[in-house]
Formats: C-alpha cells, structure tokens, sequence
C-alpha cells in the first residue's frame, strides 16, 4: 500500500517499523527526548508540524505538535523529502543550514547514530510525495 508522506498513515506504518527494528532498539537505548519537527513550504499545507519522541528508548513518531520539545528542528519540504529518500544526511543538511535546530543540541547530537537507522527501518513504506 502507497501511503501519502506524512500523512497518518505514513505516521503509522513508521510507528510500527521503528517499534520493531532491532537497530533503532539498540540505538534508542537509554533516551528519553522530544523533538518537534516543522516542515516548511508543505505542498497544499504550508508549514506542517511533526514529532520525533523518544521515552526510555522507546521511539514514536507522529503528526502535530509535542509538549516540551527539547530540540525543534526546521526545513524545508524538498529538504525532508531528500532526508526521507536518504538522498541527505541529517549531519550534512544541517552543516549546509538545510536544518535549524533550537533547543538543547547536546540531546539533538547524541541522537546520530538512531538518525543514522531511522531511514533503514522506514525504507520498506511505500511513498508518493
């Protein structure tokens, strides 16, 4: 099944990856923090709003906004495509000031090796962007 970036379906077909890969376990181990995501120039939408949680090293991934973010993270649209596709990496788009990050980036840089796995487990969904 195609489900739409972003999209609640999307949100939850990449729930249940992340749940399950033995990679973003081990990655995950350990953290607990949470990180809004907003997307700017969204097609149809504009700016569009999404999280990235991590509590005991148990990650979930949604639509909207989270309570308390210690990191926000902001890009553009073709900028999370391209990370998405795994055409880009996170540490490169964010040398290149594709991605702002406010908040605590100590939390945001100990994350590198889960961002590093994320992309893997999810590659299996099916996307129309």
């Amino acid at each position: 099944m195609v489900v739409k970036f972003q999209s609640e379906e999307y949100f939850a077909a990449a729930n249940e990856a992340l749940q399950n890969d033995e990679d973003v376990a081990k990655a995950a181990k350990g953290h607990t923090v949470a990180l809004q995501v907003t997307t700017t120039d969204f097609p149809e939408l504009g700016d569009k709003k999404s999280f990235i949680s991590i509590v005991k090293g148990v990650i979930s991934v949604g639509p909207g906004d989270i309570e308390d973010p210690d990191v926000t993270i902001t890009q553009d649209y073709d900028t999370a495509v391209m990370l998405d596709k795994g055409e880009l990496k996170p540490q490169v788009a964010f040398m290149e000031g594709k991605i702002k990050l406010k908040g605590n980036l100590m939390k945001a840089m100990a994350l590198q090796k889960l961002l590093a796995v994320i992309g893997p487990a999810t590659s299996h969904i099916e996307r129309e962007y």
